[in-house]
């Protein structure tokens, strides 16, 4: 349940700065609401707010419904990265699956008897960009800030 923010940080390619907040969470079903509650939160006034918490309520009940997170001792956690660029949200989660998660066709019948799933979630953002690690998964889903063709910052 710790709470942490850094400023400074460089998070995107097109970025000098980002202010970056985090949050962490016991995989308990309840805490979904609270993430996107902190969410909502974090990005007050955010044109971004509303699809952010969206990304977010999605994201951490895929944790807990489908990996270790979701487990007695199992938790997630959260990262909030605001730049002028990019608003980026990633969930990171316990692992403990064989597989990693995908973004696709494959992805949405998955997860359709439990919710929109990452498709869901690839269709609001601009990108999105799965990390696999020993300890778990991280899904970071960004969304530009001034997006010209191609889906790419200006």
């Amino acid at each position: 349940m710790a709470a942490y923010q850094h400023e400074g940080t460089c998070m995107h390619e097109y970025t000098s700065t980002a202010r970056v907040w985090g949050l962490s969470c016991p995989g308990f079903p309840e805490e979904v609401s609270r993430a996107r509650r902190w969410t909502r939160d974090v990005l007050r006034g955010s044109p971004f707010a509303e699809d952010a918490e969206l990304i977010v309520s999605e994201l951490s009940a895929n944790a807990i419904l489908h990996t270790a997170s979701g487990l007695e001792s199992g938790s997630f956690h959260l990262a909030v990265a605001v730049s002028a660029q990019v608003v980026a949200v990633s969930v990171t989660d316990d692992g403990g699956t064989g597989t990693a998660p995908k973004v696709g066709h494959q992805a949405q019948e998955q997860d359709a008897e439990h919710g929109r799933g990452l498709g869901m979630v690839s269709a609001i953002a601009h990108r999105v960009v799965i990390h696999d690690s020993d300890g778990g998964h991280t899904v970071t889903a960004e969304l530009f800030t001034d997006v010209r063709r191609g889906g790419h910052p200006c």
